[in-house]
């Protein structure tokens, strides 16, 4: 039985019982995957399917999925790895991107959280020399999906490369037309349902690149250093697995549309008119803060998120909401609800009381 509900997939989402079973069974093996002998070469045997099933979720050649420790690396990599003067991105990036890249030109989004297409020729039109452009497939906080073909076409028409952080994208919408209009994307195994410390980088053949990490021909020569096969063993597992599962997440949303029909009228959604991912709801409570509600689920059981917390713990207003013309207090009043696969009707209710019952007390308090 279960000791909470957790409802905070988008920030890591639950191992999944394949990915467990093929560490498990990487764990068993020993031996280096760079080494010649037979223990060495059982190793690169699990590397080997493991990048298969990535390339499958992705849509692309095993050959070209490069295996890092994660997503921000993924993201690190591709800005200072690919070859360009310029790099442009929006404001509503993950941190991973925008401090990768603090000179980046910065295009903005509309009151939906989708990036200004206008405005994103008007900078990319006026510049000289390799320009690169950064977007996320889907944001972590809102879920809203960017228009990624329309993108492409004005990258394209403007001689730019496309980098697609497909981090939270991935297992949760079609990757295969994102990356047949990208040269890079960045993918991260613990939000489909793997392990924590393992991700990639997807590069299209002949885009320039030079590696983040030296010092070894690990990955082809594109990432030093042994590579981490039990999480590599997860990441396939999971990745399989949200493959052959990616109609039941696409069922999520009449879970996520459940919670918004509930609330309507008392709570504030953001987002809710354009596409997002099937599992993620913004939702705002006035009044209260997003500090008070994460503190107050968690005390019912239920786990979501806010913003971005800093090292000491702290709720702060996100810088997404505030992209997207939010006030500091609106955007510090909101949470997100993130579904995932381990998720079933149960935690809906849950947090439909939860939040019920925190609007009622807080507003019996500012009554009295």
């Amino acid at each position: 039985m279960r000791d909470g509900f957790y409802l905070d997939n988008n920030a890591t989402t639950p191992l999944r019982p394949e990915a467990k079973g093929a560490m498990l069974c990487a764990m068993d093996a020993p031996g280096n995957p760079s080494s010649v002998h037979g223990f060495g070469q059982a190793q690169r045997r699990i590397v080997e399917d493991a990048r298969e099933h990535v390339a499958a979720l992705a849509a692309c050649a095993p050959a070209n999925v490069i295996f890092t420790s994660g997503g921000s690396e993924a993201n690190n990599t591709l800005l200072h790895g690919i070859a360009a003067n310029n790099i442009v991105t929006t404001s509503v990036e993950h941190a991973s991107v925008l401090d990768a890249v603090p000179n980046a030109m910065i295009v903005p989004v509309d009151a939906d959280g989708v990036i200004d297409l206008n405005a994103l020729r008007e900078v990319v039109s006026g510049l000289d020399g390799r320009t690169l452009l950064s977007v996320m497939a889907a944001n972590n906080e809102t879920g809203v999906i960017q228009p990624i073909q329309a993108v492409a076409e004005i990258v394209r028409e403007f001689d730019a490369k496309l980098h697609v952080d497909a981090i939270q994208a991935a297992g949760k919408i079609d990757l295969a037309p994102i990356v047949r209009v990208s040269d890079a994307i960045s993918l991260s195994a613990h939000k489909l349902g793997g392990p924590q410390g393992i991700g990639a980088i997807i590069v299209r053949d002949g885009v320039p690149f030079e590696p983040l990490v030296k010092g070894g021909g690990q990955e082809r020569r594109r990432r030093a250093g042994t590579e981490n096969v039990i999480g590599i063993a997860g990441f396939g597992g999971a990745a399989e697995a949200a493959l052959a599962e990616f109609d039941d997440f696409q069922a999520l949303a009449d879970m996520r549309d459940g919670i918004e029909i509930a609330l309507a009228g008392d709570a504030v959604f953001y987002g809710q008119g354009v596409s997002r991912l099937a599992n993620t709801s913004c939702i705002g409570m006035r009044g209260v803060s997003a500090e008070t509600q994460v503190m107050a689920f968690d005390l019912a059981g239920i786990a979501i998120s806010a913003g971005s917390a800093c090292s000491s713990g702290k709720v702060e207003p996100s810088h997404v909401l505030r992209a997207m013309g939010l006030s500091d207090e609106d955007a510090g009043q909101t949470i997100r609800m993130s579904l995932g696969w381990a998720n079933d009707p149960s935690d809906v209710g849950a947090f439909i009381d939860a939040w019920r019952a925190l609007r009622a007390r807080t507003a019996s308090e500012v009554a009295a």
